[in-house]
């Protein structure tokens, strides 16, 4: 496995985000620098994908402060996601420094093109999941493998303003597409209004 579409569903939904973990850096907004790729070269391709699901908002954000986005295949709905045409190593790469590790980790992706889904650790995103082709690649994404299990918190204003960016970006959403679609899902749900998050989504 050479190539793979990587798919994004949280702030990697922004371009200029996703390639801090390939071109190393710090975010805008964020606290924490990320040392980047073995292979820092930019995507062959991007696409916008709806994959079925839903996204919860839980622990806390070491770059952002507050909830992170896990994607819950169980969830009843749609996940707007950016899927990033990279190499297997830029994938591994990106998985590490999700898990706050050093690029090299040593991941086996067969498994998760075998048999749909993978766990290989406790972590929130060290459940890999095939969400099918796209030109005979696989779409791969990362979660945890119990999703609920995990408290819900809201996410930060940072932290939503970078995925309602990348939403512009890779959806050409509206601020109010953008606000209903993120105040919906648990952990934002109840403590950010739509309204509020259309206030800095434009």
């Amino acid at each position: 496995m050479d190539r793979l579409w990587y798919v994004a569903y949280g702030t990697n939904l922004s371009r200029s985000r996703f390639l801090i973990y390939l071109q190393g850096g710090r975010p805008a907004g964020g606290a924490r620098k990320h040392p980047g790729s073995r292979n820092p070269v930019a995507p062959a391709r991007d696409i916008s994908v709806m994959i079925p699901g839903g996204l919860r908002f839980v622990g806390v954000s070491s770059i952002w402060g507050g909830g992170m986005a896990i994607y819950d295949a169980n969830a009843d709905g749609e996940v707007a996601g950016r899927a990033y045409l990279i190499t297997a190593g830029q994938f591994v790469d990106i998985l590490a420094q999700e898990m706050r590790l050093e690029p090299g980790l040593d991941v086996d992706l067969a498994p998760v093109r075998e048999l749909g889904w993978h766990t290989f650790g406790p972590g929130r995103y060290q459940t890999l999941g095939h969400l099918g082709l796209r030109e005979e690649l696989p779409m791969l994404t990362f979660t945890s493998a119990d999703v609920r299990d995990h408290p819900l918190n809201a996410p930060s204003e940072a932290y939503l303003r970078t995925m309602a960016l990348g939403l512009r970006e890779s959806h050409d959403w509206t601020v109010t597409q953008i606000g209903r679609y993120l105040a919906a899902f648990p952990g934002a749900a109840g403590v950010w209004s739509s309204g509020s998050i259309e206030k800095f989504a434009a």
